[in-house]
């Protein structure tokens, strides 16, 4: 029998560029401190192995204090096996990355950078298909078909697309080579664990995605973390229990909104916990239509609300901005600014969106200075 944990993805060194410095800090070290969670998660479902299914780096060149904690990281749970396999990110190509560890590896840490069988525990072998370079154009995991392991378990890694995923784009990968969706079969593999995908999917009962251990877009993923795997014996199915590690949360809030409908009210209800908001990203969007009044209250609530986030964001430019004459005397009873305020409202009325956010920038003004 064998107990492992199956992971990939967790792209240790990632700049995340587009936030500022002190966000991508707390992302940086939440990526660095998923070893210690996914450790953790390996102990409580008493795991021998924790397998890293490729791009455990970010890039081709990670600096040496990336390479350097991981692997103090790992050697502080040396009670697991932690065997690291490339992926795209960071294939067998990125030589300076898989020398440096062959130096300065702990003595639980294991390298799958060879595609034959390896013996991870009695009865037990990985077959493993490291990425050869960002992309390889062709199935790396054919090899596993004939390979030879006697009676042993056989598990399968690797790391790329599937042929009958829907799109890239669209469930979170990278693609690269097309693996056969049937390869478990075709290999005879008791299971296989795949990395690219940062979102868990289920192949087959024997055929995974694990995901990444932290979440890194708003994309509906299942929450992040990793797959607890128990093979009793050659041929037995596998026992895959998912397990959550992730620290910091990306949550895309989309109120769909009816013009009856009180905007702020549903933005209150619909925010995440307060004792959450400090480690979650929010990106909120709104669609529908909401009066004038309605929607100034809904920016003036998201604008309240964004210094409790991590991070926060919103696109209020779907919302379709309804108003009565009421709303845009508020503005001016007369003279130029109320002239702008009704070109500004029949163009908002024939559809035009930056009419649209302008004549509700312009009421919120108004608000203000009366």
């Amino acid at each position: 029998m064998i107990r492992f944990l199956h992971a990939s993805d967790l792209h240790l060194g990632k700049p995340f560029g587009a936030f500022p410095e002190e966000v991508r800090q707390r992302l940086r070290q939440a990526r660095q401190d998923s070893i210690g969670a996914l450790a953790k998660a390996a102990r409580a479902g008493a795991a021998s192995h924790v397998l890293l299914a490729g791009d455990t780096f970010d890039a081709e060149t990670p600096t040496r204090a990336t390479l350097r904690q991981a692997m103090n990281a790992m050697a502080g749970y040396d009670d697991l096996t932690w065997v690291l396999m490339p992926g795209n990110h960071d294939h067998l190509g990125a030589a300076e990355i898989w020398e440096t560890l062959a130096r300065e590896r702990p003595g639980n840490v294991t390298l799958a950078l060879d595609p034959v069988p390896m013996a991870l525990a009695a009865g037990a072998m990985l077959l493993p298909a490291p990425c050869t370079t960002r992309n390889p154009g062709r199935d790396l995991t054919e090899w596993m078909d004939a390979a030879d392991s006697g009676a042993a378990i056989r598990i399968g890694l690797a790391h790329g697309s599937i042929r009958d995923f829907r799109s890239v784009e669209e469930m979170g990968g990278e693609g690269g080579a097309v693996i056969a969706p049937d390869r478990a079969i075709r290999a005879e593999l008791d299971y296989l664990g795949f990395g690219d995908w940062h979102g868990r999917i289920e192949v087959t009962p024997n055929t995974w995605y694990s995901g990444t251990p932290e979440p890194d877009s708003f994309k509906p993923h299942r929450p992040a973390g990793a797959l607890l795997v128990s093979i009793a014996e050659r041929g037995a199915p596998p026992e895959v229990t998912e397990t959550q590690t992730g620290q910091i949360n990306w949550t895309r809030l989309t109120l769909d909104l009816l013009e009856s409908e009180d905007p702020a009210e549903l933005l209150a209800g619909a925010l995440p916990a307060l004792a959450t908001r400090d480690r979650t990203l929010i990106d909120i969007r709104a669609t529908g239509r909401a009066g004038l009044a309605g929607h100034a209250a809904l920016a003036q609530g998201i604008e309240d609300a964004a210094p409790d986030f991590l991070w926060a964001e919103s696109n209020l430019s779907a919302l379709a901005v309804t108003h009565e004459a009421g709303d845009l005397s508020l503005i001016d009873d007369r003279g130029a600014v109320r002239d702008a305020a009704d070109a500004l409202a029949a163009a908002a009325d024939a559809g035009d969106a930056t009419a649209a956010a302008a004549l509700t920038r312009l009421y919120s003004y108004a608000l203000e200075v009366k």
